[in-house]
C-alpha cells in the first residue's frame, strides 16, 4: 500500500510542477494520468499495485465528479447563462435524448451480439459529457462566452438527467421493475432524482449561506478551514441527495449555481481556488486508476465494432442530435459543430458502466470493453484538439466581426 500511495504522490508532485507547461500544450492531465495509469500498471511494469474493487473506484470517480461540477456551477457566468439559457435547454431537453436514441440505433447495426436492453445503456453510459474533460475549453477565454457557458451548463446537468434514465433501463435489464411499464418506471424516476436533487442542493447551500453570515457577524474563522467550506458543501449536497434517493450530480451542480449567486465575488474566488486544485487532484488518480485497472485489462479486447461504435459515439451520435437542436437559435454551423464535438466522455460514463458490469447485466464485459474504449478515444481526441479548435473558432469570430465592419 505504502509503495502505491508514494508513487501516486510523486506522480501528483511532478505534474504539479509541470502542469502549467503541459496545458500550454496539446498533452492535458487526463491523457498524462491514464498513460501513466497503464504503463505503471499490472498490463505495464507492474510498479502500481491497485486493488480498487468496482465499489471503490464508483466511490472515486461519483465524489471527484460532484466536487467538480459544484465548482464549475459556482464558476460559472449567470448573466451569460440567463441570456443564453435556450442553447443548453435546447441541447439537454432535444439533443440528449436524440444522442441517446441515435447511439441504441448505431448500437444495434454494430453490436448484434448484445441484446437491446444492454445497448440502450451502452448508449446512455456514453450519452452525458465530463466536465472536468472539457475544462481546456470552458475556461479559454478566446472561446465565445456563450459557447464556453452552454457547455459548462450542459456537462453540469446532463449527468444527472441520465441518472434515472439509466437505472430505468438498468430495472429492466435486471427484471427488478415489475408490472410498471417504462414511461411509467421513467417518469419516477426522473422526479424522485432531479427533483429531490435540485431541492438538496438548494437547501443545504441556502442554510449553510445563512449559517456563514450568522458566523461571520458573530465570530471569525481560521483562514486555513475556510478553504475547506466548498468541498465541504459540494459532498454534504451530494451525499445527502444520493441518501434520500435524489441524484447527487444534480443537488451538486444546482447547489453551486446558488452558491455562486448568493458569495461575493472576491470571497467566492478565494473559497473555490483550493476546491478546484482538490478536484483536479482527485479527477487526475482517478484517471491513473482508470487507466491500470479499467484500460490496462480491456485494451486487447477491443474488436473493430467496439472501436467504430466508439468513434461513431464521439462524432455523429453527438454532433448530429446537437447541430439538429440548436437549428433556429441563430448559432452558426461552426459553433454548433464546436458544440457537439466537445461533449468529452469521462467521470459520469465511469460511475455508470462500473455499475451496470457490477450488477452483471447482460453482455457486461462488451458493455465495459466499448465504454472504455470510447473514453480512451475521448481522452486522447479533446484533449489535443481542444486548444487548436479553441483557436480556430475564435480566428472565424473575428474574421466575420471584422467582415461585419
Amino acid at each position: 500500500m505504502y509503495e502505491t500511495v508514494a508513487i501516486l504522490a510523486a506522480v501528483v508532485f511532478l505534474y504539479s510542477m509541470l502542469a502549467d507547461r503541459l496545458e500550454r500544450t496539446l498533452i492535458g492531465g487526463a491523457i498524462s494520468f491514464t498513460l501513466v495509469g497503464i504503463a505503471l500498471g499490472p498490463q505495464g511494469s507492474g510498479l502500481l499495485h491497485l486493488s480498487l474493487n468496482t465499489e471503490g473506484l464508483t466511490s472515486l470517480a461519483e465524489l471527484t465528479l460532484a466536487l467538480l461540477l459544484f465548482v464549475d456551477a459556482a464558476n460559472a457566468d449567470l448573466k451569460e447563462l440567463v441570456r443564453s439559457s435556450a442553447l443548453p435547454r435546447r441541447m439537454l431537453l432535444i439533443g440528449l435524448p436524440l444522442t441517446i436514441g441515435l447511439g441504441c440505433l448505431s448500437g444495434l447495426l454494430l453490436i448484434d451480439s448484445l441484446p437491446w436492453i444492454s445497448i440502450a445503456l451502452l448508449a446512455t453510459i456514453l450519452a452525458p459529457t465530463d466536465a472536468a474533460l472539457g475544462k481546456a475549453v470552458v475556461t479559454d477565454e478566446t472561446v465565445p462566452n456563450r459557447i464556453r457557458t452552454t457547455l459548462n451548463f450542459e456537462s453540469g446537468m446532463n449527468d444527472g438527467i441520465c441518472v434515472p434514465i439509466f437505472l430505468t433501463f438498468l430495472a429492466f435489464a435486471l427484471h427488478t421493475a415489475g408490472e410498471k411499464t417504462f414511461g411509467e418506471t421513467a417518469a419516477k424516476l426522473i422526479i424522485e432524482e432531479v427533483g429531490i436533487g435540485a431541492l438538496v442542493g438548494l437547501s443545504v447551500v441556502g442554510i449553510c449561506a445563512l449559517l456563514a453570515r450568522y458566523f461571520e457577524s458573530h465570530l471569525t474563522g481560521a483562514a486555513s478551514w475556510q478553504q475547506l467550506q466548498v468541498p465541504a458543501l459540494a459532498l454534504t449536497c451530494f451525499a445527502l441527495a444520493q441518501a434520500i434517493g435524489g441524484s447527487g450530480f444534480i443537488a451538486a451542480f444546482v447547489g453551486g449555481l446558488l452558491f455562486n449567486g448568493l458569495t461575493p465575488k472576491p470571497l467566492k474566488h478565494q473559497l473555490i481556488v483550493a476546491a478546484e486544485g482538490f478536484g483536479d487532484a482527485t479527477a487526475l488518480l482517478t484517471w491513473v486508476v482508470f487507466g491500470a485497472t479499467v484500460v490496462g485489462s480491456l485494451i486487447s479486447h477491443i474488436s473493430w465494432q467496439v472501436l467504430l461504435y466508439a468513434v461513431l459515439s464521439l462524432t455523429v451520435v453527438r454532433m448530429l442530435p446537437v447541430w439538429l437542436s440548436l437549428r433556429g437559435t441563430g448559432v452558426r454551423t461552426d459553433e454548433a459543430l464546436f458544440l457537439g464535438w466537445f461533449g468529452p466522455r469521462g467521470l459520469a460514463s465511469i460511475v455508470f458502466v462500473v455499475m451496470a458490469m457490477d450488477a452483471e447485466v447482460p453482455g457486461a464485459n462488451l458493455v465495459g470493453v466499448t465504454v472504455a474504449c470510447t473514453i480512451l478515444l475521448s481522452i486522447v481526441a479533446h484533449g489535443i484538439s481542444a486548444k487548436p479548435l479553441a483557436r480556430l473558432l475564435a480566428a472565424r469570430l473575428h474574421t466575420r466581426e471584422a467582415g461585419g465592419q
